[in-house]
């Protein structure tokens, strides 16, 4: 396939690099000005990867998206909006766009396809998402995952899985885009309260929070229309691994600098995805705890202990 990977920080390098080494055509495009782009450019390498030769790294989007016939978004997933308004300047009829991204949008608590169908005609341009476990710090050393790839479109998302499928990431057809993408999303916020908890002296207790968020983020999906035991697959529980316990999950490093009261400087999605959780969730008329506490610690200025030991004090009830 001729592939264009729209986003060139950790994970869109990651993608471009996993892409042609399985031997697709790939383009890297970034904004001109965007750092990661020009390291690109400079030294075909950045902290994480080295590019063969065989990637074309652009700044131009006109190239990159004309040349495609498959589209990958990877990108933080609140500028989706904003970026779809740039790329619908070109003719994405026939193209397919695959989402590697994770978030809800905050404005509006839409998913992220939802966010892409207001701009496409998704029967012309089909939209799909590709979520679930790994680091790209793993995948360049060879050590194998699986991840899921779904959409509404069947003939798609089963076309990709063949396609991208692999022995270093074995992909799943999923079945159920709502929990797919609500899963993923929430995830990053159960991987701050992680993080949280690590900083706080807490660590114990992130059985509880694995257990407890998993629950949560089913009630979630269920109420907007997705299969709950989603949740319990590679999209959310199956991705706890590298979200609540890895050194290089961005949001438990987040979540652990914030407690100690240090800075952390890369992006950590489940920041602004536990407002969009919870303006969904006011929405929907579902209660979710560990959410309400990350948000209330991150943006009321909660007291961090006290509100993360609130979860674990409240009333006796059954487990689930």
């Amino acid at each position: 396939m001729k592939i264009s990977v729209l986003g060139c920080g950790r994970w869109g390098s990651c993608i471009a690099w996993y892409l042609d080494r399985i031997g697709h055509e790939v383009i890297s495009c970034g904004l001109q000005d965007a750092p990661e782009l020009q390291q690109l450019l400079t030294t075909h390498k950045n902290d994480y990867l080295t590019f063969p030769e065989s990637i074309t790294v652009t700044y131009d989007h006109k190239l990159a998206i004309e040349s495609a016939e498959v589209i990958v978004i990877s990108i933080s997933s609140q500028y989706l909006r904003d970026y779809m308004k740039t790329i619908t300047q070109f003719d994405l009829d026939g193209k397919a766009i695959v989402l590697c991204m994770k978030g809800i949008e905050v404005t509006t608590g839409k998913r992220l396809t939802q966010v892409v169908g207001d701009f496409v005609d998704t029967s012309k341009t089909p939209v799909a998402v590709w979520v679930g476990p790994g680091h790209p710090q793993d995948y360049v050393k060879g050590v194998p995952n699986c991840m899921v790839i779904d959409s509404e479109n069947e003939e798609l998302k089963e076309r990709l899985v063949h396609s991208f499928n692999s022995e270093l990431i074995r992909f799943y057809i999923g079945t159920d885009l709502i929990g797919s993408e609500i899963g993923a999303a929430a995830k990053n916020v159960i991987g701050i309260a992680a993080g949280m908890l690590d900083g706080a002296g807490y660590t114990s207790i992130k059985g509880a929070l694995m257990a407890r968020g998993t629950r949560e983020v089913a009630r979630l999906i269920k109420a907007a229309g997705g299969n709950e035991i989603s949740a319990y697959g590679l999209c959310h529980l199956g991705d706890y691994e590298a979200t609540l316990f890895s050194a290089w999950s961005h949001n438990r490093r987040y979540g652990e600098q914030f407690i100690k009261g240090e800075k952390f400087e890369k992006l950590a999605e489940g920041v602004m995805t536990s407002k969009a959780m919870l303006k969904l969730a006011d929405t929907l008329g579902v209660d979710l705890p560990i959410t309400t506490a990350v948000y209330r610690i991150l943006f009321e200025h909660a007291d961090p202990k006290a509100e993360l030991g609130s979860l674990f004090t409240r009333s006796i009830k059954e487990e689930f």
